[in-house]
């Protein structure tokens, strides 16, 4: 039961960002079916950039049985390396399409919140992702907690899917006055806000080694100091230009 509903959300997810951003495409300049490319290059890098980040912080659990790795229905795909993997597939796709970086972030970014926020569904279906136990009787209900083999949690694959709902939406509304490649950097502050606070109370979170440092919210905060700084040195940039 977990192959089909897993696989049906992400391909879900990847068919929402092809079709929605298959509408910005003129608009940026980039040529017809841009989108399309853009997921055979970007999906498959980021399917296995998803499972090799998990696979490397979570060897523990593979190590005596390798082959267990390559199955990824059961679960285990790490939004940051799917990122990662898909950054990477956007640029190959540049070097050898001929087209600018930044438009192609630009095209995309918005959706894959979209798609973030559905696929966070399959972590419902696969009993993962969910945070600390909730023992108070009074907040045993969904969407707070959710219910895992008869016990309750609190929700935060919900609470992480309700958070790239509204981040697609200021993203989506927004992006007709973007300057170019404001994308990825609006990106890394609108998904790593929410994604640092939520990262804190998952009870499943990946670890640098034994050092207690949660990976998942180190690279939230970075991706957001990151895009901020982005905003910084234009504005600063614009200053010094200004007579």
């Amino acid at each position: 039961m977990r192959l089909p509903v897993y696989g049906l959300l992400i391909a879900l997810g990847i068919l929402a960002v092809v079709v929605l951003a298959h509408r910005d495409e003129e608009r940026l300049g980039l040529p017809r079916d841009t989108s399309i490319d853009m997921a055979l290059c970007v999906v498959p890098l980021g399917v296995i950039g998803a499972r090799l980040y998990y696979v490397l912080f979570r060897w523990d659990i593979y190590a005596g049985n390798p082959i267990s790795a390559l199955y990824v229905w059961e679960g285990g795909l790490a939004i940051y390396g799917g990122l990662i993997g898909g950054a990477l597939g956007a640029v190959l796709l540049a070097k050898f399409k001929h087209l600018k970086l930044a438009s192609l972030f630009d095209l995309v970014i918005p959706y894959v919140l979209l798609a973030q926020a559905i696929g966070r569904w399959g972590n419902f279906f696969n009993g993962e992702a969910y945070g600390q136990a909730v023992t108070d009787a009074a907040l045993q209900f969904f969407p707070y907690a959710v219910n895992i083999g008869g016990s309750w949690y609190q929700a935060t694959f919900f609470y992480e899917s309700m958070a790239d709902l509204v981040g697609f939406l200021i993203l989506f509304l927004t992006r007709k006055r973007w300057q170019s490649g404001d994308g990825l950097p609006l990106y890394a502050i609108v998904y790593g806000i929410p994604r640092f606070i939520i990262e804190g109370l998952r009870s499943d979170s990946l670890y640098v080694g034994n050092t207690g440092i949660r990976v998942s919210q180190a690279l939230s905060a970075l991706l957001v100091l990151l895009g901020c700084g982005h905003f910084l040195y234009r504005y600063l940039i614009r200053r010094r230009k200004s007579p």
